[in-house]
């Protein structure tokens, strides 16, 4: 049977037992642990991106996508404090719903944190361009700072050298295992919260903010149409990005004290901190300089990064537009006299955007890593550097493909690409919540949803509502990445499986512990 290959929960819990995990965070660290790890490239390049396709209704979008976060965030909550394993969304399959399943959600994950870095490499170039570059006075001609594809880059581009080059750079310190120190993580957490807050000050007290430059609100309405990613609601699908990272903080349920009342605090709390921040952004930059977006003849919004776009960006009259910079929140400042400072966000945000690159090739490994000590994927990926202790094979593999979509890629494509995969992981989330629910209600959770009944179907209806309202070619490309996962499935994966062959092998770490479980015809464990 397709669906017969459950990974026994007790064999993957034996493995955590192992470890002895210290109740100490409270629901105040845990609220500044998720807000330091959701601040990223959303707020600090993607708000172009949205103004582009919402004009104004950004502020909706934002609150939209936050609120999507928050059902997502519960259910995440729960199940990871039952699996405190290595895995994410892929083990918690597993654990619920069978390998097969399980292997849609790590296939997806593997695009997802691979896009994701790419976008983020982007991102950065786009603030290193404009802030480093551009202060000394060098400006890259376009062929090196843009990539050449239909429906993305500019006229003229062939290759973006500085997302391909920091791409490599953040791959290569992964393999010789250089790691981020706690004190230096949360340093870039100041950094990049103090840099926003200013900007809020600003921006939304400045001489030149007008409420008649959020007249329309909605200029391509809240709903833009299907597969078209326009309106306010297809802002929010794209903006989503600005919120994934919220699920590190369900990681913690496990050294959570009083995990009931403080992880939801910290998770509710984080995003709603982070929504009411992204719409003050939002609202400072379209008050001051406006947002509205750049329409074709028929009145509907040009497709962000599309030639016709990057064309009319092009012309005098649109130098000062906010959905035509790379770097959006220093621009606004330099439109507005303050250049000292916009370059100050832009030394932020290039300051920030490589640790987020780090985690999310760090993450993509992990779950390839996973994979493939469960006989998914080839034993080749697993292997561990014999001095630098890390998968240098995945890792090398995973910066190549980040590196090479950073160079031909637009960041807003591919944060859609990416989004299509992150709400497919969540998705199986709230189902895997749901099953265990009624599979396994007596076991021991650290946390658990309220009112599961309202909260999961609502987390699976805010995400299929978000999917079906992303461009089109970003709703196609997670079927066609699923249909060429399917096939490494049944032809490779498949017949080479552990769970298969009868062997559970549960991993909590790179290079760390496994744990080896026969399991009997019956399905019983010793």
């Amino acid at each position: 049977m397709l669906l017969d290959r459950v990974k026994p929960l007790d064999a993957i819990l034996a493995t955590a037992e192992k470890k002895s995990l210290k109740r100490t965070l409270g629901w105040f660290q845990l609220t500044l642990f998720g807000i330091g790890c959701v601040i990223g490239t959303g707020i600090f390049v993607l708000t172009s991106v949205g103004a582009q396709k919402a004009g104004p209704g950004l502020m909706l979008a934002f609150a939209i996508a936050g609120a999507v976060c928050i059902v997502a965030a519960l259910c995440y909550a729960e199940i990871a404090s039952m699996i405190p394993v290595a895995g994410s969304a892929y083990t918690y399959s597993y654990a619920t719903m069978g390998e097969f399943l399980a292997w849609t959600v790590g296939w997806a994950l593997i695009m997802e944190y691979a896009i994701a870095a790419s976008a983020v490499s982007v991102g950065w170039s786009g603030y290193f361009s404009g802030t480093i570059l551009g202060g000394l006075g060098i400006e890259l001609p376009a062929w090196l700072s843009a990539g050449p594809l239909a429906l993305g880059g500019a006229e003229g581009g062939l290759i973006n050298l500085p997302a391909l080059v920091i791409a490599l750079l953040v791959t290569s310190l992964l393999i010789v295992g250089t790691s981020e120190s706690a004190k230096f993580n949360a340093l870039l957490v100041a950094i990049k919260v103090t840099a926003l807050t200013l900007f809020v000050a600003l921006t939304l007290t400045s001489v030149e903010f007008d409420t008649e430059r959020f007249n329309p609100f909605l200029p391509a309405g809240v709903f833009g149409g299907f597969g078209t990613g326009l309106g306010a609601v297809g802002a929010a699908a794209t903006m989503f990005f600005a919120y994934v990272g919220f699920d590190a903080v369900s990681t913690a349920a496990e050294e959570t004290k009083n995990p009931q009342r403080n992880v939801p605090i910290g998770l509710v709390g984080s995003l709603l901190f982070c929504t009411v921040f992204y719409v003050l952004v939002a609202a400072g930059a379209i008050g001051t300089i406006g947002g509205q977006p750049i329409m074709d003849a028929l009145g509907i919004p040009l497709e962000t990064g599309s030639p016709e776009l990057a064309r009319q960006c092009a012309m005098p009259q649109y130098a000062d537009a906010l959905v035509c910079s790379n770097e959006p929140l220093a621009h606004v400042l330099k439109v507005l006299g303050f250049s000292w400072f916009g370059n100050a966000i832009g030394i932020a945000a290039i300051l920030a955007l490589p640790s987020v690159i780090l985690i999310l090739i760090f993450g993509q490994t992990r779950i390839f890593f996973v994979m493939s000590r469960d006989g998914l994927m080839p034993e080749m990926l697993s292997r561990v550097h014999p001095k630098f202790r890390t998968p240098h094979v995945v890792t090398a593999i995973t910066g190549t493909v980040v590196a090479v979509a950073a160079a031909f890629f637009p960041v807003g494509q591919l944060a859609d690409i990416s989004n299509a995969g992150t709400l497919y992981a969540f998705f199986m989330v709230a189902l895997a919540v749901m099953v265990l629910r009624r599979r396994d209600p007596g076991r021991a959770r650290g946390f658990r949803v309220p009112a599961l009944w309202l909260i999961a179907p609502l987390t699976i209806a805010g995400c299929l509502f978000l999917f079906l309202n992303l461009p089109s070619a970003a709703m196609l490309f997670l079927p066609a990445w699923t249909v060429l996962g399917l096939l490494v499935y049944f032809l490779y994966s498949r017949s080479r499986s552990h769970l298969g062959r009868g062997i559970v092998e549960v991993v909590d770490d790179v290079g760390g512990e496994e744990t080896m479980v026969p399991i009997h015809p019956e399905g019983r464990t010793d």
